[in-house]
């Protein structure tokens, strides 16, 4: 089989290297491009060749990933940090390869979790009700202050004292009590729902440590997801956060335009969306039909060692000598 070439980005972080290693698993002629920030990051020993790269913001960002990907002869870029989704999106015309990301429009709209609620709210999608702190009404008994950029739970306050003293780079919401639910979902080419997966879910330091495969909300989810696809500029693996409230109702915080941070977990309990990006975007294939699977993960730490290194500027591929432990 033709050998293909495929640019991940982000290799550094936890969705990165689920990708690099659900691409691994699949036992086709795949060659790996990694970048991220960083020179050496832990998703080095699972590439062919790795670069460092600017933020993606930067001005030189695209430039420099349009360089490897010419030199590299790469076929494929899947980006795995939001803000490279939307910039690579936007720069499309700029690669010979695809790129496996929304439009830049819809993109732009979900890396701001305000302008998210105003895109759900303008289109009758459901999104938990948020106010910019200037605007709070003070209407909610308990209520939750958050950047309206960037993940995880940096930046986040519970019941701030003077809400309106935050800067329009906050936003509030009220603060909904129950169970986080996480679902994943992916978007073929010609727009349709391929399939959803849903997992319950405990944090640590802002990422999955603990998941649960939950099927008991699938066909409100659905729904959600349909409006959400209906609107367009969706494609893709994509992510939808929820908690679900004491009363039953599934109330959506957070939309992340990119391949999930459990897509190593999802890919062994049946949902394959790295498998499924990877047929349509590389292959041109109808991409397999889902089949997910009860299941509970639980996520540890290991470690990438490299015997005799002395430095860190050759630790740059698979082919540097390294034990996995």
């Amino acid at each position: 089989m033709e050998e293909k070439t495929v640019l991940v980005t982000g290799t550094g972080g936890n969705v990165g290297q689920g990708v690099l290693r659900n691409i691994r698993s699949l036992g086709r002629n795949i060659r790996i491009v990694g970048t991220d920030i960083s020179a050496f990051t832990a998703g080095n020993h699972l590439c062919d060749v790795t670069y460092a790269v600017p933020y993606s913001y930067d001005p030189d960002y695209i430039p420099v990933v349009a360089e490897i990907a010419e030199k590299e002869n790469v076929d494929l870029i899947i980006p795995t940090t939001d803000y490279e989704v939307f910039y690579l999106s936007e720069n499309k015309n700029h690669f010979k390869a695809q790129v496996a990301a929304s439009e830049a429009t819809t993109a732009k709209k979900y890396l701001d979790k305000y302008l998210t609620y105003e895109y759900h709210a303008q289109h009758g999608i459901p999104f938990a009700k948020s106010w910019l702190p200037k605007d709070y009404d003070g209407s909610q008994q308990d209520i939750i202050l958050k950047p309206r950029e960037g993940r995880g739970s940096r930046g986040i306050v519970i019941n701030p004292f003077h809400p309106k003293e935050f800067g329009d780079g906050y936003m509030v919401q009220p603060l909904h009590k129950g169970r986080e639910i996480t679902t994943a979902f992916y978007v073929t080419k010609d727009g349709e729902l391929h399939g959803l997966f849903t997992m319950e879910r405990e944090l640590s330091n802002g990422a999955t440590q603990k998941s649960k495969v939950v099927t008991e909300f699938d066909a409100e989810v659905r729904e959600i997801l349909l409006k959400m696809i209906a609107v367009g500029g969706l494609y893709g693996s994509l992510n939808l956060q929820s908690i679900v409230t004491e009363q039953g109702e599934i109330v959506p915080f957070e939309v992340n335009c990119r391949i999930s941070g459990t897509n190593s977990i999802r890919h062994n309990l049946g949902f394959q969306d790295v498998k499924y990006t990877i047929q349509e975007y590389l292959y041109d294939e109808k991409p397999d039909t889902p089949n997910p699977q009860n299941g509970i993960a639980i996520r540890l730490l290991y470690d990438i060692i490299y015997p005799g290194a002395t430095s860190e500027s050759d630790l740059n591929n698979n082919q540097s000598g390294h034990v996995v432990y």
